[in-house]
């Protein structure tokens, strides 16, 4: 959902994107009306709540943070000096109404800003636009300020006991980190009742053992179940997946045989109608493994949709690989012959693996048709085309913000075009009162593992790529892979860009932080300096401050 608020002349602005889980506000001013300005104070009011104001983390010099506990003071007094900002504290299904303030010197240095001109608007998280589509993400950031602050107690049980499992925590750090993506995965299963119904899963990793549970009851209650599962010789994770599976009897499984990667993680729900025939009515598909990583650790992301005619496209490839799992040359054959890439449709069903490198080459027509701004986060290696389309040319227009997990031949995108990317990172010592950060359990550096591409989100027709291929050459022609190219959806947009957006400003902060061995954060400018580079011709900034604020 977005919304545009601006005053009378409109010399001051204010944009909200409205996500699943946060809110992105983006504020413009005239130059004329900057002399002065030292930022934006924003108050927000859920439902019947009071109106409260945001907080700052950052402060004027010389000055102690009024909440010492969260080291934040409210905005009022110490203004947001950006033009944009997120709140990421929002649940899904809430009305948010923010007021925005123009914040003034009233002298030099500033005693206290003059508050002046607010603007109000009003937004709903997930508001179940488009119908027959639900987009959820995990927090996974056990490694940040929010949740070391919540749950302090938990460093201390971890260090008595260092192994764990997750799903052995307290209840309240595991529902913080799930955030609702494992209650999708489970209320999806429960929607399947009785033997009128089925559930076909495709699946990599089957570990989590909430989920196993959850398809272990449904079979129990007669729900008709199969599941394809990953499958090598020898293999560690087809042990595990072996293991997870031993109360689903033997006709209702199968292992897909591969040299390569079984990496699908998705589930079609049907009904199942007299004649016995399977009779699709939703599909779950994303990125996330149904493993303690995939669901608490690893940024992740699961859709729910119920088109019809998407989970009919999911079911018609699970039973390709149904009737012949040892053979995944049959599979691409099928694809190339009944998956061809269709730019024409507004929701496309992309499966893999096929002939002839098609999906990438449309992933990078996508990124190279992008005139305003491309969003994006991935999780390992990507193939030099690839790279080449995120990167862009030298000194064009489009805004780029990105997060990459793993190395390539470059490690992240930056906004400003540096050298550098944004790569995941940890503040692994303490930082002017902020939490020392650290895994919390994690199983290997995989921080986020979220592959989603946003081009021109910033526009009305913007286009969304997710799923569970990789962007690679081996996603394209060797695994067993999905993905989902949306085009020209706002609402789905923006639930994607914000959570890509939310990744890139997370670990930003915190790998600059690191590369450049920051002992303390920046105060706030007690002038309107600190807008400079916002109105300077060309410069990246000032793109963004237009473009984010519908300019």
């Amino acid at each position: 959902m977005r919304r545009l608020k601006k005053n009378a002349d409109d010399s001051f602005r204010v944009k909200a994107y409205a996500g699943t889980n946060g809110v992105l506000l983006a504020f413009d001013v005239d130059g004329a009306r900057r002399p002065g300005l030292l930022g934006f104070a924003i108050e927000r009011n859920e439902g019947s709540a009071a109106w409260q104001w945001l907080l700052s983390s950052l402060t004027f010099p010389g000055r102690a943070h009024t909440l010492a506990k969260w080291a934040a003071t409210p905005s009022n007094l110490a203004p947001i000096q950006k033009f944009r900002w997120a709140d990421y504290t929002v649940k899904p299904g809430t009305t948010c109404k923010y007021r925005v303030h123009l914040a003034y010197a009233d002298e030099q240095p500033p005693r206290q800003p003059v508050l002046s001109e607010p603007l109000e608007v009003e937004v709903k998280t997930d508001d179940g636009k488009p119908e027959d589509h639900r987009v959820k993400f995990n927090r996974a950031v056990a490694a940040s300020q929010a949740f070391g602050r919540a749950f302090p107690d938990l460093d201390r049980l971890l260090e008595k006991n260092k192994k764990l499992p997750v799903e052995k925590w307290p209840a309240a750090p595991r529902e913080w980190l799930e955030n609702g993506l494992l209650d999708a995965i489970l209320g999806f299963i429960s929607r399947a009742k009785d033997e009128k119904w089925a559930l076909d899963v495709a699946i990599y990793e089957y570990e989590l053992k909430a989920i196993v549970d959850a398809m272990n009851a449904a079979h129990k209650r007669g729900v008709q179940v199969r599941v394809l599962y990953h499958a090598k010789k020898n293999d560690e994770q087809t042990a595990k997946n072996e293991a997870s599976l031993k109360k689903i009897p033997a006709a209702e499984k199968r292992g897909r045989v591969t040299t390569k990667i079984f990496h699908h993680k998705f589930i079609v729900l049907s009904k199942v109608n007299a004649a016995g025939d399977r009779v699709p009515q939703a599909v779950l598909c994303g990125s996330t493994n149904f493993t303690e990583n995939g669901v608490y650790r690893q940024a992740n992301v699961v859709h729910v949709s119920d088109d019809k005619a998407m989970a009919e496209r999911y079911l018609e490839l699970f039973n390709v690989i149904w009737d012949d799992p040892g053979d995944v040359a049959v599979t691409r054959k099928w694809i190339n012959n009944n998956d061809p890439i269709d730019p024409s449709r507004a929701l496309f069903v992309g499966f893999s693996p096929r002939t002839g490198k098609g999906d990438l080459a449309e992933f990078i027509s996508i990124i190279n048709a992008a005139d305003k701004d491309v969003l994006f986060a991935t999780a390992f290696r990507l193939p030099g085309s690839i790279l080449n389309a995120l990167l862009g040319k030298a000194h064009d227009s489009v805004l780029r913000y990105g997060i990459q997990n793993t190395a390539s031949r470059i490690t992240g995108f930056h906004a400003d075009r540096t050298a550098e990317f944004t790569a995941t990172a940890l503040l692994s010592k303490g930082l002017e009162g902020w939490v020392k950060e650290g895994l919390k359990g994690q199983k290997g550096n995989l921080l986020v593992h979220t592959k989603v591409v946003v081009a021109n989100f910033t526009t009305d027709d913007p286009v969304v790529i997710s799923g569970s291929h990789n962007l690679s050459v081996p996603a394209s022609g060797s695994n067993d892979e999905n993905f989902l190219i949306m085009r020209g959806d706002t609402d789905l947009a923006d639930r994607y860009g914000l959570e890509v957006l939310r990744f890139y400003e997370h670990y930003r902060f915190r790998y600059y932080a690191k590369m450049l061995n920051l002992k303390q954060v920046r105060p706030l400018e007690v002038d309107d300096s600190w807008a400079n580079d916002y109105y300077r011709a060309g410069n990246l900034k000032e793109t963004a401050r237009l473009r984010f604020s519908g300019r």
